[in-house]
């Protein structure tokens, strides 16, 4: 599929199109008890870093323990977006600092790499303008978040509960695990995150899962490699038997010092909430019906992606969370409720186990570890 906008009809088109607002009526229901559903979702997560702690002495976040590798970079703006586009933070060219994560997505610091499972990466965007959510009110970063896989199998707050329960109890036992899940009416969902490809993370797609506000409108976002090196990596895959536990990080460290990365990043409007849910997150909006439309351009200079200072700074005092942002940049639906009670929750525990504060980044001056010399002058000003 193309990654790029289309050409001027297509993209008059598209400005035509009926784009569901995300005030309609319709856009939120919130079911009974999910609130009950969040309260024991977050307890849960709190039980799997106790677990870990107890293997390593030390607390991670309950998901995305696993640092892959820790980046500076910008995120570019376009400046001659057409008008449906031109919503919240995109709606003038500009250029941006950030800091990204690469991560893999379970919540065990130790997986090993040759297992095939959800990667994730996670970027602050410093600088930002506007009316802030109440969570992040004073920190003046937009936190972006996505995700391999384009579907979300914790698709709402009951299944959220349900899934993360079965794991607690049996995700050492994958038959019986594979078991209960087989008698689930959504199997191929929550079976799908062991058949992922287990890929180049420089070559991997990434998706937001769940449905935002974007200005006016209701939307989903991606990020898509695009330089010419980092898709001829979509073919290098994780062999068992020839790599190391570490493999991820060690392509991405070889990659990183010898090679800039660029990255699309993608808007895919709703206009069906029947065909693309926002409180069901289980579902794929159909790229060929609701076309993903480029707005930004994420560029990583050639840099150490392991430096030990920011990867460590990262874990242990950051928090990315989708709240810490603009309102029109809002998270909808349910999956994104229960992340509004269950990150603060997880972070939390977090800083009181391991007895470190969180630090809410106001720029990237606050940031550690290098700067790479292709943005010394961009952050400086910046």
């Amino acid at each position: 599929m193309d990654i790029s906008n289309r050409g001027v009809d297509d993209e008059a088109k598209l400005a035509d199109r009926n784009y569901i607002r995300w005030d309609a009526e319709g856009v939120e229901k919130i079911p009974e008890n999910e609130e009950d559903d969040i309260k024991a979702v977050a307890d849960m997560i709190n039980t799997i870093q106790k677990a870990q702690w107890n293997s390593h002495r030390h607390c991670y976040s309950g998901t995305h323990a696993r640092t892959q590798g820790v980046v500076k970079g910008k995120l570019i703006v376009h400046d001659d977006l057409p008008k449906h586009l031109k919503q919240s933070m995109f709606d003038h060219g500009a250029e941006y600092p950030v800091v990204c994560r690469y991560s893999s997505e379970p919540g065990d610091p130790g997986l090993d790499d040759r297992i095939p499972q959800p990667r994730g990466f996670a970027m602050k965007v410093f600088n930002v303008d506007g009316d802030f959510l109440p969570g992040g009110a004073g920190i003046p970063t937009q936190d972006i978040e996505f995700n391999s896989t384009p579907a979300l199998d914790l698709a709402d707050a009951k299944t959220t509960r349900e899934i993360i329960d079965l794991r607690i109890k049996y995700g050492n036992n994958q038959p019986e695990l594979y078991k209960h899940l087989d008698a689930r009416p959504d199997t191929a969902l929550q079976r799908f995150r062991d058949s992922v490809r287990n890929t180049h993370l420089e070559s991997t797609r990434q998706y937001s899962q769940t449905a935002f506000r974007f200005g006016d409108y209701v939307a989903k976002y991606c990020l898509v490699p695009s330089s010419d090196t980092q898709q001829k990596l979509y073919h290098e895959t994780v062999k068992p038997d020839q790599h190391g536990s570490d493999i991820l990080s060690q392509w991405l460290q070889n990659f990183h010092r010898d090679h800039d990365a660029e990255y699309l990043l993608q808007y895919q409007l709703c206009e069906n909430l029947d065909d693309q849910p926002v409180e069901y997150a289980g579902k794929v909006w159909d790229p060929e019906k609701y076309p993903w439309q480029t707005v930004a351009t994420l560029v990583v200079p050639k840099q150490d992606s392991f430096d030990w200072e920011l990867k460590n700074f990262w874990e242990d005092q950051i928090r990315v969370d989708p709240w810490h942002g603009l309102e029109t940049l809002r998270p909808l639906g349910g999956p994104n409720r229960l992340r509004r009670i269950v990150y603060p929750a997880s972070s939390a525990l977090r800083r009181k186990m391991n007895a470190r504060p969180e630090v809410n980044v106001r720029s990237m001056a606050e940031v550690p570890g290098p700067v790479p010399l292709a943005l010394n002058g961009f952050l400086e000003v910046n």
